[in-house]
């Protein structure tokens, strides 16, 4: 069971990676706005480089879902945490250990179902 300190300190963790991914985020999006600008894709694409415009495109496009998608886990922490079962495998109920939070705080499972999960999720992945 997590202290009211321990709590605290892990709510903090998450209020300053939720702060850090949205300023993050923010800088993307700027960032691919610029750099997306009709002139500037127009001139890659007459250089021949329209694959090179659509990684770059593809490229902003993914590390902006995987930051959203850690924001939503982050929100889904902070949910937790106000209702009270932060720090509570949402698997099995027993208690996440504190190292684990401390180093994933978004973790919602423990150790021992996490890797069940993943092991699970990787059998049902078709093989190529």
């Amino acid at each position: 069971m997590l202290t009211e300190p321990q709590k605290a300190g892990l709510a903090r963790a998450l209020e300053n990676r939720r702060t850090q991914l949205a300023r993050e985020i923010d800088e993307k999006m700027a960032d691919s706005r610029a750099r997306g600008g009709s002139a500037n894709i127009d001139q890659i694409i007459e250089g021949g480089d329209a694959a090179l415009a659509d990684a770059l495109a593809g490229l902003d496009l993914a590390e902006v879902q995987r930051d959203l998608a850690e924001l939503r886990d982050i929100e889904a922490a902070r949910a937790r945490l106000a209702d009270g079962s932060y720090g509570t495998c949402t698997d099995c109920g027993e208690p996440i250990a504190l190292a684990r939070l401390e180093a994933y705080p978004t973790a919602k499972r423990c150790t021992d179902c996490q890797t069940a999960y993943e092991r699970q999720r990787a059998s049902a992945r078709p093989r190529l």
